[in-house]
């Protein structure tokens, strides 16, 4: 035999190897339940994330993947009632619980019963910090300061800077406006005159923003977190303001608000956001760690980011109502996992 026919045919064990041991982790599941514990759908983000996990979580059950991969979301955004949900979740009896947190310390006590009751917790976006957890993120701070990074780049001169936060206690809202903080800290010429929760709602912005708007000086930028970035254009219009430039976070509403400004005056902005679709690559981790693969307990995804060169490409794949998006496949996970490796 050749030795270019002794690497194909080795080629060929080792590919049909891999779909065996796939198929093999596929049936290892196929009587697992999963269940996501949400903390909030109360803007687009989540309704996006939602939306993701449910189509993705139908189809691995209607491919046999797994058994149930069911979607609970609490009333209230409070830590007290999302760990109820998971003790009944436990109670349930579910395998694996992919969790979007309320707070990143305070459900750990549940997080920990129910590492403790053989259940598998991946936390997502909002993550804990019960090391028995498994973790999914962006790196939100980087997000932060690639916000004043690029005022910078666009604003040489500085001045000030309105910054909106998202839900207060989130462990997302601290870490992005960290990063701003310290993106103002190396941009020194930049201050932070004002700040509001806009808890990532474009309504809760608006009514926020214009609220403060009185009491600033000229805002040369505004610095974002998702879901607000149209509510602040639409504050300083109806104020009469000088529209600022706004970092913006992905959703439709305000990539349309985006073009449409572009198309009139030429304005430039930069948008940013974790994609949505990050729900089914937590699916995925969990079912790989319950077919009995090795994941590291931090995982880390790039944010998704939209400039003005493939605005209109965004736009266009981006339903009305809702939040530019990716979805992951078992596949991309494996890539995920193998590279944290």
């Amino acid at each position: 035999m050749t030795l270019s026919k002794m690497l194909l045919s080795a080629a060929g064990l080792a590919l049909s190897a891999g779909l065996a041991q796939a198929e093999s982790h596929m049936s290892e599941t196929a009587d697992k339940r999963i269940a996501l514990s949400n903390n909030y759908a109360g803007n687009s983000w989540r309704q996006a994330m939602l939306q993701t996990w449910q189509e993705i979580g139908a189809q691995a059950v209607a491919d046999g993947i797994v058994a149930a991969a069911d979607a609970y979301t609490t009333s209230e955004n409070q830590p007290t009632e999302q760990a109820a949900q998971i003790q009944n979740l436990i109670l349930q009896g579910y395998d694996a619980i992919v969790l979007n947190a309320a707070s990143p310390t305070a459900l750990n006590g549940a997080v920990k019963e129910a590492c403790d009751a053989g259940v598998i917790v991946v936390s997502f976006d909002g993550i804990v910090t019960e090391p028995c957890a498994w973790r999914i993120a962006v790196d939100f701070a980087a997000m932060g300061r690639e916000e004043v990074d690029y005022l910078a780049s666009r604003l040489p001169d500085g001045g000030n800077l309105l910054e909106i936060r998202g839900l207060a206690g989130v462990f997302v809202d601290d870490e992005i406006s960290k990063g701003i903080h310290e993106g103002v800290e190396v941009h020194n010429k930049f201050k932070i005159v004002g700040s509001v929760h806009g808890d990532w709602a474009q309504d809760v912005s608006q009514k926020a923003v214009a609220g403060i708007l009185p009491s600033l000086p000229d805002v040369v930028g505004v610095v974002t977190q998702g879901g607000d970035g149209y509510g602040a254009a639409q504050a300083f219009k109806a104020a009469g303001r000088d529209t600022p430039l706004i970092v913006l976070g992905n959703r439709q509403d305000e990539l349309q608000w985006w073009a449409d400004q572009r198309d009139a005056t030429g304005y430039e902005t930069l948008s940013l956001s974790i994609a949505p679709g990050v729900a089914s690559l937590a699916l995925w981790v969990a079912q790989q760690i319950l077919a009995g693969e090795e994941v590291p307990k931090d995982l880390t995804v790039p944010f998704l980011k939209i400039t003005q060169d493939n605005l209109d490409d965004a736009l266009a794949t981006t339903p009305e109502g809702s939040v530019a998006n990716v979805t992951y496949s078992l596949e991309d996970a494996q890539q995920v996992i193998s590279d944290a490796k």
